[in-house]
């Protein structure tokens, strides 16, 4: 079940994103779009495994309309159908849409390896 409210208000996710009828994969252009292509998400593939969501853009007459939303919905779906991690690149992605949607968070990769730490000589 979703609820979607105004601004500041969450949009909470309780099971998996909905079918997004009208959102097309373009696999060939590396991007989700609408049929006119006035809105889009653009990814890259570093591995088989990682999506990396890198840019979402809505055209200004379009924006309104949750357009991105349902961008991310579609993208975020078709991870989870292959079996893989997200990286959230784009800032959209990461400052909005996640939070708005806290359990699509067992999708984003996380960086496993330890960091060493800098060395103080």
């Amino acid at each position: 079940m979703a609820k979607e409210g105004g601004a500041g208000m969450r949009r909470e996710v309780e099971e998996p994103p909905p079918a997004t009828g009208s959102i097309m994969w373009r696999e060939d252009a590396g991007r989700f779009e609408t049929p006119d292509g006035e809105a889009f998400l653009e990814y890259r593939l570093p591995s088989p495994a990682v999506m990396d969501m890198v840019h979402t853009f809505v055209r200004r007459s379009k924006r309104g309309q949750g357009l991105a939303a349902r961008l991310c919905d579609a993208a975020f779906a078709h991870a989870r159908d292959r079996g893989m991690r997200v990286v959230p690149t784009c800032s959209y992605i990461s400052d909005t849409y996640l939070p708005s949607n806290p359990v699509l968070e067992e999708l984003v990769y996380k960086d496993q390896a330890p960091h060493p730490k800098p060395s103080s000589m």
